[in-house]
């Protein structure tokens, strides 16, 4: 899990959805109530698989010579909560974080969109940064949604998945509607996907798209 954590940290950069060292992904340990994270400050250049930090459900330092991110009781308090995720993801990433600097969802207005998020993409309530709060905020808005994404208010991206790279893949689908619909909302108002299409879409992509086992 430190290799594959490591690895999708360099997702982030390649994909620009961080700058500095802003930013991080999180893996939960198969068969252990432990994830590992992202260590806090560390420029992306310096990430190896041993500088990621491991960590139990409440956010304790378990193994790891670095002190773990800023966000790990977010991450942490995600986990404890939601236990099919088993990935999540935190950036600040342009277009979807000024979509969470006006406290607007990303409304449903492109089939990759219906795809991914299965609807809007919702905000989530301001929090602050070290405790449950942000945390909490997650968890109330995405259990009763389809999306993986949530717009953090004046904050930015976290996203979740069955995986890693479920949850880095949310956010970097996140990040590439948000600058869609932005552009397309300085030519005029986006159309809206009806309900039942959205439905049909996400159906479709969940459970026909792509390369499925041959049985």
């Amino acid at each position: 899990m430190r290799e594959t954590v490591c690895a999708l940290h360099r997702e982030l950069v390649r994909n620009n959805l961080v700058a500095w060292t802003a930013g991080n992904v999180s893996g939960r340990v198969p068969g252990e109530d432990l994830f590992v994270i992202k260590p806090s400050g560390v420029p992306y250049d310096d990430l190896t698989p041993e500088a990621m930090v491991v960590c139990d459900l409440e956010g304790n330092l378990v193994e790891g010579a670095f002190s773990p991110s800023s966000d790990t009781a977010a991450h942490a308090y995600v986990y404890r909560h939601m236990p099919e995720v088993n990935g999540v993801v935190h950036t600040h990433s342009t277009y979807a974080s000024a979509w969470a600097a006006r406290g607007e969802p990303i409304p449903c207005v492109l089939t990759a969109m219906a795809d991914e998020f299965g609807g809007e993409i919702p905000v989530g309530p301001f929090a602050l940064i070290g405790s449950d709060d942000i945390g909490k905020g997650i968890v109330a808005v995405l259990e009763s949604h389809r999306s993986p994404a949530v717009l953090m208010r004046n904050h930015g991206v976290f996203t979740i998945g069955d995986s890693p790279e479920a949850a880095v893949k949310a956010a970097v689908m996140c990040e590439d509607v948000a600058r869609t619909v932005h552009l397309s909302r300085q030519l005029g108002e986006p159309l809206p996907i009806p309900q039942d299409d959205i439905d049909h879409l996400y159906s479709r992509y969940q459970h026909v798209y792509g390369q499925r086992s041959q049985r």
